[in-house]
């Protein structure tokens, strides 16, 4: 029992702090949580008490499949999964033959005690080999602790830039002045009914189309609305409230604010990268729905969704060819 406990408390150690190397430790974020352990060890102790022979097959399925991997979505996440607990939990181990790590084998039978002083003298350092993952994998997480910390130490920085002999622009200045700048910059929105009566046929690519124009016009309303108030604000013909507030700390500090990511696509940039981007793909919508003529070239991480272009491909290829669509894949070559 004690052999088994072991490995099931380093496979958890294992999926819980995989979640620290972000997409290159599960593709999707899961709430694993000490309560799974402590079920898990329950369900343990019972079949052991029921069962002669360790049952390992049936352990590492009510582990991979419904403990742990109830929490699971991803099926790539599943399997690996199954692997960690295919390579922690095998008859091996009940001979002392299992290593859990490079530099790190099963720990004798002890008490509690003993295995404490044997994890403190003998786990190695904390490195991505610990997880089966190459040393670069620690480099994204060790980027995004950096830029939490200094964005923190930003954020503390006195916010009146004013003060002291020769100061420049002050804080609201700033705002004024990018505020000015997102708005001159910003595109009208798209116009709908037109678009709809200009698009007779609509396939699965024009459909594709219509929703990401529809997506688009909801952000840029969002961000020409949330400005415009902001501007009233600054202006003293609004009161200030806790909403604005939150949007002046945004621009100051070149963050994207809450309210805009809210309606907008995945993206880790920074406020000034991040408006150019959304520039850009305005042009490429644009550039699309002049005509609804599918472009030479997609930007596939330009849509809000893009599998729905991926799935538009499918049926179309479906319908030309009558095809059953649940019978379809697709495939990509890398030239």
């Amino acid at each position: 029992f004690k052999s088994i406990l072991f490995s099931l408390i380093y496979f958890h150690a294992v999926v819980v702090e995989r979640r620290k190397f972000g997409p290159q430790g599960w593709n999707r974020s899961y709430p694993y949580n000490t309560g799974d352990l402590t079920i898990s060890v329950n369900v343990l102790y019972n079949y052991l008490e029921a069962n002669t022979k360790v049952p390992w097959t049936d352990l590492r399925y009510l582990f991979g499949e419904i403990m742990y991997g109830g929490h699971i979505t991803d099926d790539w996440d599943r399997r690996l999964c199954r692997t960690y607990l295919e390579e922690y939990m095998k008859p091996e181990q009940l001979d002392g033959e299992l290593l859990y790590a490079p530099g790190f084998p099963q720990p004798p039978n002890s008490d509690y005690q003993g295995y404490h002083t044997y994890i403190d003298e003998s786990l190695p350092q904390e490195s991505p080999y610990l997880y089966g993952l190459h040393p670069n994998a620690e480099i994204g997480f060790l980027t995004t602790t950096s830029d939490t910390v200094f964005r923190t130490v930003l954020e503390m920085q006195p916010r009146d830039s004013s003060s002291g002999a020769g100061a420049g622009a002050t804080r609201e200045e700033k705002i004024k002045a990018l505020l000015d700048e997102i708005l001159e910059k910003l595109p009208d929105a798209f116009n709908m009914m037109e678009l709809h009566a200009r698009a007779e046929d609509k396939t699965p690519f024009v459909l594709v189309a219509l929703q990401e124009c529809e997506r688009m016009n909801t952000l840029t309303r969002e961000i020409r609305r949330s400005l415009k108030e902001l501007d009233l604000g600054l202006k003293g013909e609004l009161t200030i409230t806790a909403v604005m507030e939150d949007l002046q700390n945004s621009l100051f500090l070149d963050k994207v604010p809450d309210s805009w990511t809210s309606r907008a696509y995945p993206s880790l940039y920074g406020l000034s990268v991040w408006y150019a981007d959304l520039l850009q793909r305005i042009r490429e919508l644009e550039s699309w729905v002049s005509d609804f003529n599918m472009p030479a070239c997609i930007w596939l991480a330009g849509f809000f969704n893009p599998q729905s272009f991926l799935t538009a491909i499918m049926q179309s290829m479906a319908r030309k060819n009558e095809w059953p669509l649940d019978k379809m894949c697709l495939q990509c070559d890398v030239t």
